[in-house]
């Protein structure tokens, strides 16, 4: 991207710089921090991969773009987030930037394997930055880093930070605009691959490996020509190259992939299977060359570098993963304190729903006296501030999710519950891949689905994409607490949970299971020959949670929901008070409630679905609901609200509750809902495919609509059955 001043030749190209490291280094929270707010989601030209920019600001008022880019581990690509992320660093990627500065942000407490990254990013000749993260960390494990000599080492920058605790980031803020420096700042053409200083050869960077010297960089050489003769590569990187694609098939693969020119593609392989065959003559084993050669640097660096304090390496992480991890008392732990969240969510969040709900509650009565009657008071009051009121007063209960989901991200406890879920991802024929990107559902389905791209087996991603609905996202609580608060009282089980509390907590339990069943059923009979791969993860260290870190996910993600579903929410409200309210015939005004519903548009279009989900135990209003809530799942509580002309949609509303528990059929005099009817619509929405926006993003990432076509059939599928065994089995054993 650059920037055009009047009709002067010259053109000043944006500053770019790219923040890297491995997942878990603590990286995004270096990003926020640098950033602050002034930051941009969207996604790489050509892919769905998510990208993060943001604006940081020197102490002179000079700025720079800063890159958040995907986690990764090396530059030989695992996943589609691995591509994406090399080939922006190599100069590949479809956007053009002007890279001046790559920060690399490593966790001091596992500094051998970060040091791979960063060795190889050296490599690419563009000037390189330490973040050296988590400092406190290692040095409570007994790791003690010598950064003045690493610094001297690597010949690259290190600045000590602690971003949880803000500590160390002015800092690093400071060395940024430093290694640019002003002078840096000038016009220079966008795209420009020169850099600054004599490149090193390559196999002084490996001072163990000197005994091979010449030998190497000669077998090395014509794979090395390649990438001079077809990349902008400089020749430190030409050669480091040659070196990956000569020690990794992935790595040559993905070299060929990105060549559209058949004989290019041709010679490349040609010339690396010579290499390889080069270095069988010189008995040098060829795979993992680059791993060997590597580790062995960093092996001779961080003994002469580090301290390790060996009377405190058995610290608290270690001790407490024997609870954490243990094959029966870790499970059962993660069982009890998520059971422990949706108790609080339900209990903490009463309070504040209270006083939105009051709040909204005076709105209505404020407008209603203040406008005459009409049909503008009917709208505002009716469909516009109740539709408001529908977001904001189960918002409580989504801070609250989303606040925990973060506390445990942040002390390193979510990663323990991936790791203890992979046995059960093994049962259900998937790897422990699939657990994050299933996890993260349970906040969204659309950020888990954009999280299997990690997955690098095609068809253990799709059924994780299959089947991540199925975990009870955000939308589907206010459904759960509307119909649990109006129909299962608050008593005390155990001393220490409620009842309510409890069914909350069976409804994501019971999401789990089934997708686990789905699963199974995906591999058995669709998906037969899919391999699950190894599943390899880092348990980061236990760490004290940065409240600040807590609250700002926390609000992201809560601002993300109100401002996407709250728009739904008001849209459809507007919407279905019209067809709520016509027509009005002549004799309207004498109408009683129940009949002007019911000749309504809305009614009409009830009455037409009922015979189908009548015996679900559905009578028609709810099917008015069923019908708008496959556009999002929350609408459901803002639509029996307007059916029933309650001022406040929201689940807790005392009228709206009271007004299902004591709805009367006119026709027999029994209750129209009971416990059992509201247990068998929670089943339903636990298993309905009622988002729009999900199978949009089904869509895109299955680059079709087959697949998104087939979760919507399979999961109404299994929402209608499962409904169904629910209510009749019920009436079978007598809860009616």
């Amino acid at each position: 991207m650059t920037e055009t001043t009047g009709t002067s030749e010259t053109r000043r190209s944006v500053i770019d710089v790219l923040l890297v490291g491995n997942p878990n280094t603590g990286k995004t929270s270096v990003f926020n921090s640098l950033t602050g707010l002034r930051q941009k989601t969207g996604n790489y030209p050509g892919v769905t991969v998510e990208k993060k920019t943001g604006i940081v600001t020197g102490p002179d008022g000079a700025t720079l773009r800063l890159h958040d880019m995907p986690g990764m581990y090396s530059l030989t690509p695992k996943s589609l987030d691995d591509s994406i992320a090399r080939e922006v660093l190599i100069g590949e990627a479809d956007e053009e930037l002007d890279i001046r500065l790559i920060v690399v942000v490593a966790d001091a407490s596992n500094l051998n394997r970060n040091l791979y990254l960063v060795t190889q990013l050296i490599d690419l000749g563009i000037p390189v930055a330490v973040a050296m993260n988590m400092m406190d960390n290692a040095v409570s494990s007994g790791v003690h880093i010598d950064l003045d000599a690493l610094s001297e080492q690597l010949q690259v920058p290190i600045v000590p930070v602690v971003a949880s605790r803000q500590q160390g980031i002015d800092e690093l803020r400071r060395m940024m605009f430093d290694q640019i420096g002003p002078e840096d700042r000038d016009a220079r053409p966008a795209g420009s691959t020169e850099v600054a200083g004599e490149a090193v050869s390559f196999a002084e960077r490996f001072p163990r490996r000197r005994l091979l010297g010449g030998l190497l960089d000669e077998a090395l050489a014509p794979a090395a020509a390649w990438f001079g003769e077809h990349t902008n590569l400089n020749e430190v990187a030409q050669t480091s190259e040659a070196l990956r694609v000569t020690s990794s098939d992935q790595a040559l693969q993905t070299w060929m992939e990105g060549r559209q020119d058949p004989s290019c593609k041709e010679d490349l392989k040609r010339i690396v299977e010579q290499t390889r065959g080069r270095l069988d003559e010189l008995q040098v084993p060829w795979r993992m060359l680059e791993t060997i050669l590597r580790y062995d640097q960093i092996d001779d660096l961080y003994s002469r570098v580090v301290r390790e304090d060996r009377d405190v390496q058995d610290n608290l992480s270690v001790r407490l993963d024997r609870a954490f991890t243990h094959r029966v008392a870790g499970p059962v732990i993660v069982l009890a304190v998520f059971a422990l969240v949706f108790q609080s969510i339900f209990s903490w969040a009463e309070a504040p729903m209270t006083l939105i709900e009051d709040g909204i509650a005076a709105l209505g009565a404020f407008v209603y006296q203040f406008l005459p009657a009409g049909l503008l008071r009917d709208l505002l009051v009716d469909g516009v501030i109740a539709g408001v009121g529908a977001v904001l007063v189960f918002l409580p209960q989504i801070l609250f999710l989303f606040f925990f989901l973060a506390l445990l991200e942040d002390t390193g406890y979510m990663a323990r519950v991936a790791f203890i879920m992979d046995r059960f991802m093994k049962s259900m024929g998937l790897s422990g891949h699939s657990v994050m990107p299933l996890l993260s559902s349970f906040a969204c389905a659309i950020p888990g689905i954009m999280a299997t791209r990690t997955i690098k087996n095609w068809k253990d991603r799709l059924i994780t994409i299959m089947i991540a609905p199925l975990m009870s996202c955000s939308a589907r609580l206010p459904v759960y607490i509307l119909l649990i608060g109006a129909f299962f009282p608050s008593m005390t089980i155990l001393g220490v949970f409620t009842l309510q509390g409890l069914m909350l907590f069976s409804m994501y339990i019971f999401g789990i299971v089934v997708a686990i069943g789905a699963a199974l059923v995906f591999k058995r009979f669709f998906m037969k020959d899919a391999v699950p791969t190894s599943f390899v993860m880092e348990l980061p260290p236990y760490r004290r949670p940065s409240l600040k870190w807590v609250l700002l996910q926390m609000f992201e993600r809560a601002k993300v929901f109100v401002t996407e579903a709250g728009q739904i929410i008001l849209a459809i409200s507007v919407v279905l008070w019209f067809l709520a309210s016509y027509p009005q015939p002549d004799d309207y005004d004498s109408m009683t409630s129940r009949s002007r519903i019911q000749q309504s548009y809305a009614g009409q279009l009830g009455q037409l679905i009922e015979p189908a989900i009548e015996p679900l135990g559905f009578d028609w209003k709810v099917g008015i609901g069923l019908i708008t809530s496959f556009v999002a799942r929350e609408v459901l509580v803002s639509t029996m609200a307007t059916i029933y002309n309650v001022e406040e949609a929201d689940e807790t509303s005392v009228d709206l509750r009271s007004s299902l528990r004591s709805e009367v059929d006119p026709e027999t005099g029994e209750q129209v809902y009971t416990p059992l009817v509201a247990v068998s619509l929670m089943v339903f929405f636990a298993l309905a495919c009622q988002c729009m926006a999900t199978v949009a993003i089904v869509k895109r990432e299955t680059n079709g609509w087959k697949w998104p076509i087939v979760m919507v059939l399979y999961m109404t599928a299994l929402a209608y059955v499962g409904s169904l065994v629910v209510y009749q089995g019920g009436l079978f054993l007598g809860y009616g």
